[in-house]
């Protein structure tokens, strides 16, 4: 038996997320479907992460067991060959460690949220980020973000469907860039609760688009309350973009 661990990139919008569920397509599922083409074998493959139906990765860290002796270059051509036409590509695979596990060895995991602030419809980027039309004050939306910086109870963004044991988490980083029209909402925590980081981003939205002030942040997070959230942001934008892992 051999671990293999895996970095993917996907285009969630076919998906219903990554977990395999009873209904519908998921990444989990069509990564095992590939693996079974290539080795006649049920492998689980397990994430880092589990994203939500539409939410996007740019390098995804996994990992499987294979009993079937194969390198790990050619069982990365293998899996993007049978994983055609999915939009689900492996960018590495490499022999790692028995004890190594994509999800409990993990360190911390980053995200990255794209919103395009112009008032014409998205064309090239529709689906893969959430268009804004009214001005934003990306300044603004630094400050508030500021708030949410540490170890906090984040009930109030915090999904009702959220099943982690405790609403606390230490947020390493909630960091707003812009690059012409596009700005990006950069997270990193060891852990994230479910749709804590598209929570965070509807309400920074708000912010910058002066509806709300940063310090209202600080209070809703006081709250505790999910009611007392203002807004979701959509899944389109939301990125995986990495896991950091001991050594």
């Amino acid at each position: 038996m051999t671990r293999f661990a895996l970095v993917v990139e996907y285009d969630g919008r076919p998906f219903v997320g990554w977990q395999r569920q009873s209904e519908g397509a998921s990444v989990q599922g069509a990564i095992e479907r590939a693996l079974r083409q290539i080795t006649g074998e049920e492998a689980t493959v397990h994430a880092a992460g589990r994203t939500d139906a539409g939410v996007h990765a740019t390098a995804m860290r996994a990992h499987t067991d294979v009993v079937k002796t194969i390198a790990p270059f050619r069982l990365m051509e293998a899996l993007n060959a049978c994983l055609r036409p999915d939009p689900v590509a492996i960018l590495d695979c490499r022999v790692v460690a028995d004890e190594w596990h994509a999800r409990f060895s993990c360190m911390r995991r980053s995200y990255v949220y794209r919103i395009v602030n112009r008032r014409a419809p998205l064309t090239h980027t529709h689906g893969l980020a959430w268009r804004v039309p009214q001005p934003i004050d990306v300044a603004a939306m630094a400050a508030g973000a500021e708030r949410l910086v540490g170890r906090h109870d984040f009930t109030t963004f915090r999904s009702a469907h959220c099943q982690a044991d405790s609403p606390l988490r230490t947020l390493d980083r909630l960091a707003v860039t812009q690059d012409g029209d596009t700005i990006s909402i950069h997270a990193a925590a060891r852990s994230f609760l479910h749709h804590q980081v598209r929570s965070m981003v509807g309400c920074l939205a708000l912010v910058g688009q002066g509806r709300r002030i940063p310090d209202d942040l600080a209070a809703i997070l006081a709250a505790r309350d999910r009611s007392a959230l203002w807004l979701n942001a959509p899944p389109d934008g939301l990125f995986f973009t990495g896991a950091d892992y001991p050594g």
